[in-house]
């Protein structure tokens, strides 16, 4: 791998062809440090009459700056051009989030495999591929699909699987205040910070406050865990406390009820500092 890589930003260093009007076309970007590389990918690219590469960079300034700049469906993006591949993938589908990105790499383990698929990237290549793969890969991303291959597709289900045991694990029940159990009462049916600060009579920001001691003491990160975790753990059909509102212990239901899961923005925190 190239150990020289161009800081320049100036659209003028992007190779780039002049764009395709036909919509049945897929428009590539080809971001990778080696030239020989992208010489290679394009020209496996020429003998399909439905790919077409849109542009070349060689840095991620550039990868960014492509993006923005010529019409893209999937971008080739090789995970060696920044020291922090997933900033850089957040990064660019922070700037263009219809493009769908494949990784290219040697070795991608599976801490990287799984970080890159929460970021958004829809596929995974080795740069060992064969030509008719990556053809493949292509059209599949680019209709909607996720390419992995099988190692990466049993460590996304390992991923899970560990997540769900950590989830419905038992735990000894830690202690919540009549207050805590009021906002994960309000969590529980749906309601955003400014309704159960309105509802207990206090501001949105302590409400935030309560929330990150309370994933503390459950050992959850957001408001879907904290649902999730509730409705495993029965917490408030086990715990003492007030539902909001109400000013009474929480009544036994007959049959157990439906619990909303947290929707919109507030359901799964992308900042923790500022979020919870």
């Amino acid at each position: 791998m190239s150990s020289e890589k161009s800081k320049s930003t100036n659209p003028s260093t992007l190779s780039a062809v002049p764009p395709e009007h036909d919509r049945d076309l897929i428009r590539v970007i080809i971001a990778d440090s080696e030239a020989i590389f992208r010489v290679g990918i394009r020209k496996i690219f020429a003998l399909e009459d439905d790919i077409r590469v849109v542009a070349q960079v060689e840095n991620l300034a550039q990868a960014v700056a492509a993006v923005q700049k010529f019409p893209c469906d999937v971008l080739l993006y090789e995970i060696t051009l920044s020291n922090s591949a997933g900033d850089a993938i957040s990064e660019i589908l922070d700037k263009s989030p219809k493009t769908r990105i494949i990784t290219v790499g040697n070795d991608i383990g599976e801490h990287d495999t799984c970080d890159f698929l929460r970021r958004g990237v829809t596929g995974i290549l080795s740069r060992s591929v064969s030509p008719d793969l990556l053809v493949r890969c292509i059209r599949k991303v680019h209709s909607g699909e996720t390419w992995l291959d099988n190692r990466g597709v049993n460590w996304v289900i390992d991923a899970y699987r560990a997540q769900a045991a950590q989830l419905m694990a038992p735990r000894n029940q830690p202690r919540l205040s009549e207050k805590e159990l009021q906002i994960i009462s309000g969590v529980t049916q749906g309601m955003k910070n400014k309704d159960i600060a309105h509802e207990i009579g206090t501001t949105e920001q302590v409400v935030k406050n309560y929330l990150r001691k309370v994933y503390d003491k459950l050992g959850v990160s957001d408001r879907l865990e904290l649902a999730l975790y509730c409705m495993h753990h029965r917490l408030l059909e086990k715990a003492r406390g007030t539902m909001i509102g109400t000013g009474e212990p929480p009544k036994q239901p007959a049959t157990p009820q439906p619990m909303a899961v947290p929707q919109g923005p507030e359901a799964v925190k992308p900042n923790p500092s500022n979020q919870r």
